[in-house]
């Protein structure tokens, strides 16, 4: 059934959602990024939905220039997960303490620690973490090359680094098909990140070739111009921020759970970690393109990547195939079915408490727009993209943490 190709288009636009099942808003962005002269194809993922200047849910290939709104605000955004040693069985009928201690462990919203996390102590001992414990003085570093409109923002994002943010960001507890337990969460370079993106989407904007574009949110940089080259410095800085972040806090979740479970020695795999907005160099159809993934994980032959649902629903663990014809990509998660804003009119916290029931969770008016209905169906959209990925695991959540 898909790919389906978006027809009138400049660029080339292949499709794993039927056009029908897309918001009008979100059809007429895509057409404003393949009309780009620089967007050499476009593959549009089943979690599609609008975004700001381009859609979620988007993997764009560009000849010699890329689009900062095509990458987010949320640079370097993705998911971290472990399988661990417990099972089912080993889980206590009430969560609620391990949820409490997972939530001092680790800053959610706003909030950072209240000092910078000792990376070095921290991960002391930690199986599979060392790959991310190393570095750290040198990307420190590599702060004072940033944009200069970010010198004041490093004390606080040092102190952000292992904190895990708002809105769809989480933290979860899940059991795979076995009754294995897994840790699982999704988060990003925090505000630092975002305060880097704004700045540079300014900077885009307010050059001559863009002026004329049908959206200026799609701005472009330029290769071999001052202005690319120094997005492209921000942006691999940031990038390695949210990584680093993800791994802080994947350990220090660890962390409280071995303290929960004192009385045993809780063993720990090697992590999955995967960006799903961020910026690549890859050969796509034999030439060299920067390739943005906005909303959506590169699925190359044998990479393991997650997609997850919404809380109280389904995740799961997938396997690339490597399928050249959607730029080796696929879907991110499940993808919002309705605003957070039209969430909030449609649903109220006892519809939230019934459609999370079993998960040890937030059930407020805070998160009413986190609520299973506001999202797409995880199931469907993983059927969608069976020629992209084949699943490893499938976990459900018994506890979520939310900002």
């Amino acid at each position: 059934m898909f790919p389906v190709e978006l027809r009138g288009t400049r660029a080339q636009t292949l499709m794993w959602a039927n056009e029908h099942e897309i918001e009008q808003s979100a059809l007429r962005q895509l057409r404003n990024i393949a009309e780009l002269e620089w967007v050499h194809g476009l593959r549009v993922m089943p979690d599609v939905h609008l975004g700001k200047g381009a859609t979620v849910g988007s993997v764009i290939a560009m000849r010699a220039a890329v689009a900062p709104a095509a990458v987010g605000v949320d640079i370097g955004c993705g998911m971290e997960s472990v399988k661990t040693g417990l099972t089912a069985a080993d889980l206590p009928d009430d969560l609620r303490s391990l949820r409490s201690r997972i939530e001092r462990a680790v800053p959610v919203g706003f909030n950072a620690h209240r000092d910078a996390v000792n990376v070095t102590a921290l991960h002391a001992g930690s199986h599979g973490q060392s790959a991310r414990t190393k570095g750290w003085e040198r990307f420190w570093r590599t702060f004072a090359d940033l944009h200069p409109g970010v010198s004041s923002l490093e004390s606080r994002a040092h102190k952000q680094i292992g904190s895990l943010g708002g809105g769809n960001h989480f933290i979860e507890v899940c059991l795979d098909q076995d009754d294995a337990v897994w840790i699982l969460l999704h988060s990003g370079s925090r505000n630092i990140g975002k305060e880097l993106a704004e700045r540079h989407m300014a900077v885009a904007r307010a050059l001559p070739h863009n002026q004329s574009l049908p959206d200026r949110d799609l701005a472009v940089f330029l290769s071999g111009t001052p202005e690319m080259a120094a997005y492209r410095r921000d942006l691999t800085w940031a990038q390695e921020y949210a990584a680093r972040n993800r791994a802080v806090m994947l350990a220090l979740v660890c962390r409280a759970v071995r303290e929960e479970f004192a009385e045993r020695e809780v063993r720990f795999d090697e992590p999955i970690s995967c960006h799903h907005n961020y910026v690549a160099e890859e050969i796509i159809d034999g030439v060299p393109m920067l390739v943005t993934r906005k909303g959506a994980v590169r699925a190359g032959d044998g990479d393991l990547a997650l997609i997850p649902g919404s809380m109280g629903t389904r995740s799961y663990v997938v396997r690339g195939k490597g399928n050249p014809a959607s730029f080796q990509s696929a879907s991110h998660g499940a993808g919002r079915r309705l605003s957070r804003t039209a969430a909030k009119k449609q649903y109220t916290v006892a519809d939230l408490v019934a459609q999370t029931e079993g998960v040890e969770s937030r059930k407020d008016a805070g998160v009413v727009d986190e609520i299973p209905a506001a999202y797409k169906d995880i199931d469907e959209v993983i059927a969608a993209q069976s020629d992209l990925v084949d699943v490893v695991a499938t976990l459900r959540q018994v506890l979520c943490v939310k900002g």
